[in-house]
């Protein structure tokens, strides 16, 4: 008898296992695990996606014999229509619902994994405080030292303490000479941003010194878009903020001031305007010298986004001058590389020919080449409202969806690779390379503008994660080999921009710690002697003897606002824009008043943003940018993560990071 006592305490000993398997496992996630068990009691689950393999053991099968990330599989034929159609879910429906996120976000009697214990805890104010102050002094160490060591010059080597200006002894150096036009590049870059800083003292004292000491009529061949954003765009908004009446962030007026810095625009955009003649497409030539026009030896090719990013600049320049030369040409490029965009696809490509619209580069993406082109048609509808701007964005933002897009539909949801936006041919729309570039980061806060504020939260942490793994983005990043292709960081704003602007969207504290992530790793990698310096290599941190002048115009812009909650850009009721190059231009209805409408329209040829078929109808307009996207965030997710910790730590094995 006693061996079946033996037997049956056995059975009770393993049915009583079972119960406890059954309580902990099979009513949620109460003890922290992400489990998968072929049970179901009723309850409404997640399905947890696959997490990809390290490289070491390779990635899992796919269907039809491909293997690795799904984004190397072209998107399945009408995903992206799916998506479009598909209506925003409002808070509390169907799997986004207040039930679902009690048990995902961490149900009774469950502990916080990692992430939430990292990213979800609270950011007092002192420590916001603490980080803004970081930022402003990162911005004045920087500047301070540019005056010491560099001004008149354009930029400040800051690991030698002097200036650099263009290379006059090598005109083929592009990569200097397309930035540096010796017209002391980083003061005048940094105008607003002393003045969103508070600093009315250096601010007023600045736009002296580029009044009396800035000239544009010299001997340098620079590239038309460089000098528009970074020269002409910083003049205007510095124009702007002197003569806003209503002076948000403090006296930012100078004393006789009589317009000059609006002359000096003008000045500079007529030394511009060679660019735009002789060309047969009206695409403009990729650079001018600024005394004698174009370059006999100019090149006939042109990236899409240098000749296609002019609109927001030019259309300023017109409106407070009255004259609508500059923003015709600028509008005659865009449509003129609209028209040229595959009837196929809708795509367009990166490089093209002047004189014959011949597609050099026919790859379509959204880092360089391409990005500030789908930046500025939005834009400028938020500037000008002009209708034919935002009919030609959601045209190519749908194309976008439809070919570029990779991964499962929905951030938030499902199964499947995170969504991620690859490199494809403009006429096929099938995968030309496994890179992406670190530009591609300010997609995110690009579709925060248009309300795809969930997409945005996939597409960014995709990126941040690059950042946590190298402490910087590298240009290029090998998405398949989880390596950089290109590896140096020159201090570029696009993540801390969409950084910025997520939290302005969500107001989740996860982006404050993603933006003093990004503060610690600036300030222990990149600081030296006289400034900051650019990361020849992110993973040896090797430096380059650079600060290039966006780094105090944006980067640091971007930090120092994404702290200050209480600044004047946010408080003061007036609506900003940031250029691509991050200058703020206020949204009024003056500059909304174009006289010349109907000239646009007789003069600028036949309308061609209905080519092919690829015209939104009038209803689709209220859809694509429809703000009630933003439901999609539900309420519950405010100081929750905004991206759930299984698909965060899948990102985190796709690139290496664990």
């Amino acid at each position: 008898m006693q061996w079946r006592a033996l037997v049956l305490g056995l059975v009770l000993l393993r049915l009583g296992l079972h119960g406890v398997l059954w309580l902990v496992f099979g009513l949620g996630p109460s003890m922290g695990f992400y489990q998968r068990f072929p049970l179901s009691f009723g309850f409404q689950r997640l399905r947890v996606p696959d997490g990809p393999a390290s490289p070491a053991s390779g990635p899992a099968d796919r269907p039809g014999g491909l293997s690795g990330p799904s984004w190397l599989q072209p998107p399945a034929p009408g995903a992206a229509e799916g998506r479009r159609r598909r209506a925003p879910r409002r808070p509390g429906q169907g799997v986004c619902g207040p039930a679902h996120w009690g048990y995902v976000l961490g149900g009774r009697g469950r502990g916080r994994d990692e992430y939430e214990k990292r990213y979800s805890s609270a950011f007092p104010p002192q420590l916001r405080a603490q980080m803004r102050d970081l930022a402003r002094g990162m911005f004045v160490f920087g500047y301070d030292n540019y005056m010491a060591h560099a001004f008149p010059q354009d930029e400040l080597n800051p690991i030698h303490c002097r200036g650099r200006g263009p290379d006059r002894g090598d005109p083929s150096n592009l990569n200097i000479n397309d930035v540096l036009g010796n017209y002391s590049l980083t003061l005048v870059d940094a105008l607003d941003t002393l003045a969103i800083m508070g600093n009315s003292s250096e601010f007023q004292k600045a736009v002296k010194l580029v009044i009396n000491t800035v000239s544009f009529d010299k001997d340098s061949t620079v590239q038309v878009f460089e000098a528009t954003i970074r020269v002409l765009g910083s003049l205007l908004s510095a124009h702007r903020i002197i003569t806003d009446s209503r002076q948000p962030f403090g006296d930012m007026t100078v004393k006789g001031y009589d317009n000059e810095l609006l002359h000096m625009a003008h000045d500079l955009a007529v030394r511009l305007l060679p660019a735009f003649e002789n060309t047969k497409t009206g695409i403009p030539y990729p650079r001018v010298n600024l005394k004698t026009g174009v370059p006999p030896d100019s090149n006939n090719e042109t990236c899409t986004a240098g000749a296609g990013s002019l609109l927001v600049e030019f259309g300023i320049l017109s409106r407070l001058l009255g004259d609508s030369t500059f923003e015709w040409v600028a509008r005659r490029a865009v449509k003129a590389l609209w028209s040229l965009r595959s009837s196929d696809t809708g795509l367009l490509g990166n490089v093209v020919n002047i004189q014959t619209g011949h597609w050099v580069g026919k790859q379509s993406g959204l880092g360089a080449g391409l990005d500030s082109f789908y930046e500025y048609l939005l834009k400028s509808y938020i500037l000008f409202g002009e209708k034919e701007d935002l009919e030609m964005f959601n045209a190519a933002y749908q194309s976008i969806q439809n070919y570029l897009r990779r991964g499962r539909e929905a951030c938030n949801e499902g199964e499947g690779d995170p969504p991620l936006y690859v490199n494809v041919n403009m006429f096929s729309g099938q995968l030309m390379n496994t890179w992406i570039d670190s530009l591609q980061a300010f997609f995110p806060g690009l579709q925060v503008l248009i309300g795809d504020v969930e997409d945005a939260i996939c597409l960014h942490a995709f990126y941040y994660a690059i950042w946590k793994r190298y402490g910087a983005l590298p240009e290029r990043y090998n998405w398949q080999l989880q390596a950089p292709d290109v590896p140096f960081y020159p201090l570029r704003p696009e993540l801390v921009e969409s950084t910025y602007l997520l939290y302005q969207a969500t107001k989740n504290p996860f982006y404050l710690h993603v933006g003093m992530d990004i503060l610690q790793s600036l300030e222990k990698y990149t600081k030296v002697k006289c400034g900051y310096a650019t990361l020849h290599h992110v993973i040896d941190k090797s430096k380059e003897d650079r600060m290039e002048s966006f780094f105090l115009s944006e980067t640091c812009k971007y930090l120092y606002l994404l702290f200050d909650e209480e600044n004047p850009l946010h408080k003061s009721g007036t609506r900003y824009m940031f250029t691509t190059e991050g200058h703020i231009i206020s949204v009024d209805e003056h500059l909304r008043e174009s006289p010349w409408k109907e000239f646009f329209s007789e003069e600028g040829g036949p309308d061609q943003v209905g080519k092919s078929g690829h015209r939104p109808k009038p209803q689709e307009l209220k859809v694509i940018n429809s703000s009630s996207n933003c439901n999609r965030v539900p309420d519950e997710r405010r100081y929750a993560l905004p991206l759930k910790s299984i698909y965060m730590r899948q990102i985190d094995q796709m690139v290496g990071l664990i």
